[in-house]
């Protein structure tokens, strides 16, 4: 690699450390410890679709391996799930420019699941999922590490509410159903988006945004719905409470069982009369 791409990649790797230091770094470390994201011994497997998240997300892996108090083992990944050609060469541009060196995976997902007659993302979005734990798992890794974020974990609680009546957070790890043995881990989930972009632009990266090259009704729907739940958070910070993304946050982890009409753990679903006529 040349010396100025090298000289390059020393100073992005240095921002994360002193600039962002408060802002990726320290969030990114709390949520490691707080979650218990990464153990000793673990093998992780660090997807990178090739945006600005997973891009950063593989950047502090590297950097957590140099400062850990216990030995862990990191992979790159880099799964091509059919992108144009003029997409692939932004991805590994990036990848020599931030000096990772990724195993890629070239595969037919997008063709496969445009072809079906009920595909679509939700079809796109499982496939992709279970080809990344298929490969991290024949790469010898126990988890899979993927670049959501904050943001991301509040927007989703309110579209599962405004949109499928149910409160669900996105969890900071889940074991696999169909591959045991296997977590996905979200070591983002205390950085905010803002912060991402501004360290992206501070050291001058672009990156892939959506990919997919088909005209899909689907990911047209889902991108409008992030999108208004974006502006609907952004209007009631403004005009209702400045602190409401962080109690939308918050809510994930302060559910009152005995304030709830009705629950579900292991598929099972559970009345507050099953035990109301028990209570004084």
């Amino acid at each position: 690699m040349a010396k100025r791409e090298l000289l390059r990649h020393q100073e992005i790797e240095r921002s994360i450390l002193t600039k962002y230091r408060g802002k990726l770094w320290g969030p990114f470390v709390r949520a490691i410890k707080e979650y218990e994201l990464v153990k000793p011994n673990d093998k992780i497997c660090v997807c990178i679709s090739g945006g600005k998240d997973s891009s950063l997300l593989a950047k502090l892996f590297e950097e957590l391996q140099k400062h850990s108090d216990f030995p862990f083992a990191v992979k790159y990944l880099v799964m091509n799930p059919g992108y144009i050609e003029s997409v692939q060469k932004i991805i590994y541009n990036n990848l020599d420019v931030l000096n990772i060196k990724a195993h890629i995976e070239e595969t037919d997902i997008f063709e496969i699941a445009n072809a079906q007659k009920n595909g679509g993302c939700y079809l796109c979005a499982k496939m992709r999922r279970g080809a990344l734990y298929r490969i991290a798992k024949e790469m010898g890794c126990n988890k899979i590490a993927l670049g959501h974020h904050y943001d991301d974990v509040i927007q989703t609680i309110l579209m599962n509410m405004l949109n499928a009546g149910s409160f669900q957070t996105m969890m900071p790890k889940l074991h696999s159903d169909n591959y045991p043995g296997m977590e996905l881990i979200r070591p983002l989930y205390l950085i905010r988006e803002k912060d991402i972009i501004a360290w992206a632009k501070y050291n001058g990266l672009e990156f892939i945004r959506c990919a997919c090259k088909f005209d899909n009704a689907d990911l047209e729907t889902n991108v409008r719905q992030r999108v208004k739940t974006k502006m609907l958070i952004e209007e009631l910070r403004k005009n209702y409470n400045e602190n409401v993304e962080k109690n939308i946050f918050a809510a994930g982890a302060n559910v009152n069982l005995d304030k709830v009409i009705a629950y579900k753990t292991d598929k099972k679903l559970h009345s507050f009369l099953d035990t109301y006529d028990n209570e004084d």
